[in-house]
């Protein structure tokens, strides 16, 4: 069919979208061990995220393992940037590995937030996922018991904390923004002398991502968001497309998952990313669409981020030094 007989398609093409600081800086992170020690290096669970992103990184030396018995005794290791819990960097100490924290700067910052709580005597209701590796990681940081996890307004409504007067309520940093405001408006209400975060939990990088989003649904006949099926943040998108008046909204892997039946009645395509994503991907959905419709592209850029984390050094083993002879 020739470019002129293709059915149009506008894009709104979402912005902020794709990778945030702490993503870049974690796949920098295992970018960097590879380029000084060689690989293999090994990363605790996936570093973010994204099938594509732990893909490319496996074609380059990195190994993927769930727990550090998989690691050998010389081996260096990576923990993902969701976090983990403070056991996982003890038991790398003890077996003396050189060893990497990835973990987002701003799930760090929640980290320790649940630990001066819990040293000042309060219980964190904590408004997150079950399973996730950052509730698993967060919750880790402190003694069994201290936290207590808050999936939904119901959980809030039933839970029933030790102390009712000693409390404070933290969140996962990639949920909806949404959601967790009428979660946190319940345990407020049951609990009017709960501590909040001093700053906020949510990542600035999920807030904008959202709000983008929200911003062009009203106006699109169906949004897609890019982004693997374990990715909250991804996921978070899609319900927030919803939320905001988009009649449909889809979460898509790569352009090879779109469903392009779905398309054919669409003239005003929401387009975005979810945290994780990698923009080459955005970037082959619009090439799909190319071959199939007149695409006009038009990028709403909510604001921009300027939002840099330095990836720390990688360790080195000391090198022995020997003597010589005079």
């Amino acid at each position: 069919m020739a470019a002129a007989d293709l059915p149009p398609l506008l894009i709104l093409l979402a912005g902020p979208r794709g990778f945030c600081a702490g993503v870049d800086r974690a796949i920098q992170i295992v970018e960097r061990a590879l380029a000084e020690h060689g690989p293999p290096v090994y990363v605790r669970h996936e570093i973010v995220h994204n099938r594509h992103v732990v893909e490319d990184l496996q074609r380059k030396g990195a190994v993927f393992v769930d727990e550090l018995d998989e690691v050998p005794d010389d081996g260096l290791v990576v923990f993902s940037a969701h976090g983990v819990p403070k056991a996982v960097p003890a038991e790398a100490r003890r077996r003396r590995l050189l060893y990497v924290d990835a973990t987002c700067p701003l799930v760090s910052k929640v980290h320790r937030e649940v630990e001066r709580h819990h040293r000042e005597g309060r219980t964190v209701l904590l408004v997150g996922h079950a399973g996730h590796p950052e509730v698993v990681g967060t919750m880790g940081q402190v003694p069994e018991g201290s936290v207590l996890l808050i999936e939904t307004v119901e959980d809030a409504e039933r839970v029933r904390p030790p102390d009712p007067d000693r409390l404070a309520w933290s969140t996962q940093t990639t949920l909806s923004l949404t959601d967790t405001a009428a979660i946190v408006a319940v345990l407020k209400r049951r609990f009017p002398a709960i501590e909040g975060p001093r700053g906020e939990d949510i990542c600035y990088a999920t807030t904008n991502r959202q709000r983008a989003v929200a911003a062009i649904a009203p106006e699109v006949d169906l949004f897609l968001v890019v982004g693997s099926a374990n990715s909250s943040n991804s996921r978070r998108l899609v319900e927030r497309a919803l939320e905001a008046g988009c009649p449909r909204a889809r979460l898509v892997a790569c352009a090879g998952a779109i469903d392009w039946a779905e398309l054919l009645s669409v003239r005003r395509l929401g387009l975005t990313a979810g945290a994780s994503a990698p923009e080459h991907l955005v970037e082959g959905v619009i090439a799909a669409c190319r071959e199939r419709f007149a695409v006009t592209v038009e990028e709403r850029r909510l604001i921009e981020e300027r939002v840099v984390f330095k990836p720390p050094p990688t360790p080195r083993r000391p090198v022995a030094v020997t003597g010589t002879d005079g």
